[in-house]
């Protein structure tokens, strides 16, 4: 199943989703208020390679708890993921199998790639 998580009050995830257009079987699950669960983070996981691949280091919370200067474990990641949205970096957009994590131009021009091969 096609899904992008992303962040409802986040003007960036907004933008992205308008300037892609989905097709109307691509679900959409704002995780503000529909929290990850730990199947879905694992999910995540398997096509990523790894949750810190899935982290995002400029939340506010990881500058606040003072985590780059931790040695981060995967569960540390996966923990931390679960716990607050915020350590998410998005949007995620899983489309045919394939991941696409995070706001940069490069994955959001391979996400349009990915939605006009199909």
């Amino acid at each position: 199943m096609d899904k992008v998580y992303y962040l409802k009050s986040c003007s960036t995830c907004i933008r992205i989703l308008k300037e892609l257009n989905l097709p109307e079987n691509v679900e959409l699950q704002n995780i503000k208020t529909e929290a990850i669960t730990e199947e879905q983070i694992r999910q995540m996981k398997d096509l990523a390679g790894s949750y810190e691949a899935l982290f995002s280091k400029r939340a506010t919370l990881y500058k606040q708890r003072d985590l780059k200067n931790k040695n981060l474990t995967e569960t540390d990641y996966k923990n931390l993921i679960l716990e607050h949205y915020t350590f998410l970096s998005r949007p995620v957009f899983i489309l045919n199998n394939k991941i696409f994590i995070g706001n940069s131009k490069a994955n959001v021009e391979a996400v349009k790639n990915e939605l006009n091969e199909n």
